[in-house]
């Protein structure tokens, strides 16, 4: 993904996930309702009563609390659409195990503009995403971001909305930080069983090119401004912050870290030096979110795919110490570098999913508690390389893939407060596995791409090429 000028790893911007859904729809009667006596901005479709509880709110078990688990993200394209008997197989699919934490963003990817002109929303899309995860048994997140036109320099109205990349990635000015994190307050009354808000995405807009640095300042008083407002709707709900892109970098770069860097490389300084800044001058903050790849931004996997997750447990590790030990969400998390078109379909499903299980156990061993893995699902077709299941435009789809077995057993068996234990493993066999374990379950895998026999926890097992393996205790 390009930013200000500089590059990062993460790669998975694409104008198709920018859309919020309709608005091409809302772009073609645009012209006509802003011609029509009186010359302001159009309010066609809008309501004022963005606060009003939306639908039946699901039950909460509990008090909140600001681990989550193992989860998704609803991108551009997800299962709340297409053909009624797909998205009824996935609801059913997802309330089987209890739903899994599910994440939507305010604006963008499959969420419309939320409030068009100050004052008048529409929530229609975003509805929609919230009855799918209440109906499928999930943990409701939501990640605020992105932000209405009218609050960084452009066009009030429907139809107005810039669905473009430039615009997405664009901050509020200063003096609509107070509207955004209003907007915030109105999200969290429309939606009470919503518990967990994430401020922002990856510090889009502010990036500081005067000072070849973050506006972590400007970062942090909006983040404020949100928590305050969120916490004064509910004392009990959950915020967290900086969801800061953990870049990482060639060690002979101008902006590499001694900090913080290994065999997978060096941390890029500027990244460490915001989130700092964020950590002491927050009002508050009930989890730590960050987000990253595990090769650098020169899309180099050091010294391999497996061996460069590892970055996965430096980093926790070293945000757990500068928070004291906040509980740590990775909200996107990445191990298989892009192309040229942002897409992941390089390496074979079962080597995808290798080095998928191998970054979860990278995450969980640097201490986090929760992640949120990035859907790809496509807008229609029977393949879809990394996806959790097929797409659901058609009635045949929505059926269970791979990589939703992988996340949904991780999920069940790793979840929040879970006791990890050492496992035994041969000597010969240590470079070639990774393995993670509680008292009841061990998850094995083979990073090779051949068969090998391989000795854990006692017990002497083939391993297939690239196989991901559980074991009961």
């Amino acid at each position: 993904m390009g930013r200000h000028g500089w590059y990062t790893g993460a790669g998975r911007w694409r104008l198709t996930a920018l859309l919020g859904v309709g608005a091409a729809a809302l772009a073609l009667v645009v012209t006509l309702l802003n011609t029509l006596p009186g010359g302001g901005p159009s309010t066609a479709g809008t309501s004022r009563d963005g606060d009003k509880v939306h639908g039946t709110p699901a039950t909460p078990p509990g008090p909140p609390r600001p681990e989550v688990g193992w989860g998704f993200t609803h991108t551009q394209y997800s299962a709340d659409d297409g053909s009624g008997t797909a998205v009824g197989r996935v609801e059913r699919l997802l309330a089987g195990d209890r739903g899994l934490p599910q994440d939507q963003a305010l604006m963008g990817w499959g969420a419309d503009n939320p409030e068009p002109v100050k004052g008048r929303y529409d929530f229609a899309a975003m509805d929609r995403r919230i009855d799918f995860i209440r109906r499928s048994g999930g943990t409701p997140v939501v990640t605020l971001c992105c932000s209405p036109d009218w609050m960084k320099g452009g066009r009030p109205g429907v139809g107005n909305t810039d669905w473009s990349r430039s615009a997405l990635e664009t901050a509020p000015t200063p003096d609509h930080y107070q509207d955004f994190a209003d907007l915030a307050a109105t999200v969290a009354r429309r939606y009470p069983d919503v518990r967990h808000f994430v401020v922002w995405n990856e510090f889009k807009g502010f990036w500081n090119n005067a000072r070849g640095r973050w506006d972590y300042e400007g970062y942090t008083t909006m983040y404020n401004l949100v928590y305050r407002a969120l916490k004064k709707v509910d004392k009990d709900i959950m915020v967290g912050g900086p969801y800061l892109v953990m870049d990482s970098l060639d060690p002979r770069d101008q902006n590499a870290s001694d900090a913080l860097k290994g065999p997978w490389g060096a941390m890029d300084r500027r990244v460490l030096d915001a989130f700092r800044y964020w950590n002491a001058h927050r009002a508050g903050a009930d989890f730590v979110v960050v987000d990253g790849s595990s090769y650098t931004n020169d899309d180099e996997l050091l010294p391999d795919e497996f061996a460069a997750t590892a970055k996965f447990t430096a980093v926790g590790d070293w945000v757990r110490r500068q928070t004291h030990g906040l509980p740590l969400w990775w909200a996107e998390y990445y191990v298989e570098p892009a192309d040229g078109k942002g897409e992941r379909t390089g390496w074979s499903e079962a080597h995808r999913l290798a080095a998928h299980a191998a970054g979860l156990i990278a995450m969980a061993e640097g201490g986090a508690s929760s992640g949120f893995y990035w859907n790809p699902e496509e807008a229609r077709g029977t393949g879809c390389a990394g996806c959790l299941w097929t797409p659901t435009a058609g009635a045949g789809g929505g059926r269970g893939l791979p990589m939703y077995a992988l996340l949904s057993r991780f999920g069940e068996a790793f979840g929040p407060g879970t006791r990890y234990e050492t496992v035994s493993v041969a000597p010969d066999d240590v470079p070639n596995v990774r393995v993670l374990a509680d008292r009841e379950r061990v998850l094995v895998v083979n990073t090779l791409g051949r068969t090998i026999s391989a000795r854990v926890d006692g017990k002497r097992f083939d391993l297939h090429a690239y196989e991901v393996k559980w074991l009961d205790r």
